[in-house]
Order: C-alpha cells, then sequence, then structure tokens
C-alpha cells in the first residue's frame, strides 16, 4: 500500500521473523531512496517498551534506515512529545528487500543500542542464541555488530544527526 500526501510518498514496512513470517507492519513516509537505502520517517505504533535506560513509548518519531545490502538497520529515536533524540536501535537483519512501495526486514533478533554519546549496549543475545540459523548467517549477524560499533565509535553514518532530524 502506498499513498502520496503533499508529494510525501508513503511506504509499508514489513517486520518479518527469522522464518520470514510477518509480526507486524506500519507505514512510513519516503524521505531518501536509491538502490539500495530506504530512509523513512514513522511513528513508533507499537506497546511501549522499557529497555532499561530508554522507553520506547507509543508516538515517538523514528527516521530510520533500511540497506538492501547491509545485515542491519539503524533507526533513530526521538521523544515522541518533546521531539529530543533518545539513542539509535540498531537492528540485526538480513539485507532488507525493497518491492515497489514495500520493505521487507527480516530480524534475527540481535540489538545493539547506541546512546547520544556514542556507547553502546548489544540486546538480546539470548533469543539470537535460541534462532535456528546457519553458521553463516550467525557469522554475518556478529560482522554486523562489529561494523556498528566500529561506526559508533567514530561517530560515522549512520550516528550523525544532521539539522533536519
Amino acid at each position: 500500500m502506498s499513498t502520496e500526501h503533499s508529494g510525501e510518498k508513503t511506504i509499508t514496512v514489513h517486520k518479518l521473523d527469522e522464518n520470514r513470517v510477518e509480526v507486524w507492519n506500519y507505514l512510513g513516509t519516503v524521505l531518501q531512496r536509491d538502490d539500495t537505502m530506504i530512509q523513512i520517517e514513522a511513528r513508533y505504533n507499537y506497546k511501549d517498551q522499557d529497555l532499561g535506560t530508554i522507553q520506547l513509548r507509543n508516538g515517538d518519531r523514528f527516521l530510520e534506515t533500511h540497506y538492501a545490502d547491509r545485515w542491519y538497520n539503524v533507526f533513530a529515536i526521538f521523544d515522541g512529545e518533546r521531539d529530543h533524540f533518545k539513542a539509535w536501535y540498531c537492528n540485526i537483519t538480513r539485507p532488507a528487500a525493497f518491492d515497489g512501495d514495500h520493505i521487507y526486514a527480516e530480524d534475527l533478533a540481535l540489538d545493539l543500542l547506541v546512546y547520544p554519546d556514542l556507547t553502546w549496549e548489544i540486546l538480546d543475545e539470548d533469543e539470537f542464541e535460541g534462532l535456528a540459523l546457519g553458521e553463516d548467517e550467525r557469522q554475518q549477524a556478529r560482522r554486523a555488530i562489529k561494523q556498528l560499533i566500529v561506526l559508533a565509535q567514530r561517530g560515522e553514518s549512520p550516528f550523525i544527526l544532521d539539522e533536519k532530524a
């Protein structure tokens, strides 16, 4: 499903589990797009979650970057009421599939939370270890975590907030 409002194009994001079963979908507004990357703005429309150091609340603003050539996606999270930056949430995924007005992201449970000061925390390692994945996919996921940590420590994209955020 895709619609345009005032020249803004919406896209449907399909979050899939490791078995490619859809667990959630939502709409976002396309900000940038090329052959291997789509960046959208979306509102968190799921139940509130307490991650310990930050909370995800219904209505929080997400600037999401999905990649067709990387084993992760990255969400810059902003408070839904005051719009202050909370953190980056990185999902370890198989490379995204882009199909017209749809993004398909196959979540592999492992996550990285990167704070505004660029310190980080790995989440859901036990859940990841419990998945029935091949060794190649496990290695890809671990490499993705390492790549993200290096990018965060260097303060490189996608861990940069521009004035438009």
